[in-house]
């Protein structure tokens, strides 16, 4: 059996992450950037401090930093656990150990922390949740997904994916998700269909790959926009 969650986890990832993960250029760091389910993620606070504009959409956002902090605290053996029994799934190259990943998520999930009071009030992490999001039509240039959608397969059905990005694609003009993969390292089964409903309501969606693999197999994202 590999790797396995029995629900969502918050598990942040570093700004590095996120712009090797969607092929992020210097251009698209400039644009509107909305990150749905970012969790505890850095992605937010770095770019603010360099200047960028993006938002971050989550359900965690309803609680306090004492409460999300006590949630990443549980979270955290559990993750590593998961990863040290299934080390074979992942690429040990620019992480080298499973001690150095708990770093490095560590890092990022307490530069999200020491940034999430000044965020909220600055209205730059949102509670709320897909598919469902609490934005005008076209008020960001691209929405991000990072280990979410798809990744979680085997607890979010088919039409839950197809209404999730839909919904992106009201509020953007541009949707990337990665991974494609299931969290058992799998394609992901709604993929096919997913990419086949999106041309019938008259978007373009790629699968395109990144310079990004962590999880082993796990370098392409999926990238829709209006054909």
């Amino acid at each position: 059996m590999g790797f396995t969650l029995d629900k969502v986890v918050p598990w942040g990832r570093s700004y590095q992450e996120y712009c090797d993960m969607f092929g992020l250029t210097e251009a698209d760091l400039q644009r509107r950037i909305l990150g749905c389910g970012d969790g505890p993620a850095s992605f937010n606070a770095t770019l603010i401090a360099r200047g960028g504009h993006v938002v971050s959409v989550d359900p965690i956002y309803a609680f306090d930093a004492a409460q999300i902090k006590s949630r990443i605290t549980e979270t955290y053996d559990t993750v590593l656990s998961q990863v040290r029994k299934n080390q074979h799934d992942f690429v040990w190259t620019a992480i080298t150990s499973v001690d150095e990943l708990g770093r490095v998520r560590m890092l990022a999930m307490d530069a999200f922390l020491s940034d999430y009071a000044a965020g909220k009030n600055e209205g730059r992490y949102i509670a709320g949740e897909l598919p469902s999001l609490p934005f005008d039509s076209g008020r960001f240039d691209i929405a991000l997904s990072s280990h979410f959608l798809f990744l979680y397969s085997d607890h979010l059905s088919t039409e839950f994916h197809l209404q999730a990005l839909l919904e992106m694609l009201r509020v953007a003009y541009e949707v990337r998700v990665f991974p494609v993969l299931t969290l058992g390292g799998e394609a992901s089964p709604h993929l096919a269909s997913i990419m086949d409903a999106l041309a019938k309501y008259g978007f373009c969606a790629e699968i395109r790959r990144v310079a990004y693999e962590f999880q082993r197999g796990g370098n392409e994202m999926l990238v829709i926009r209006c054909c």
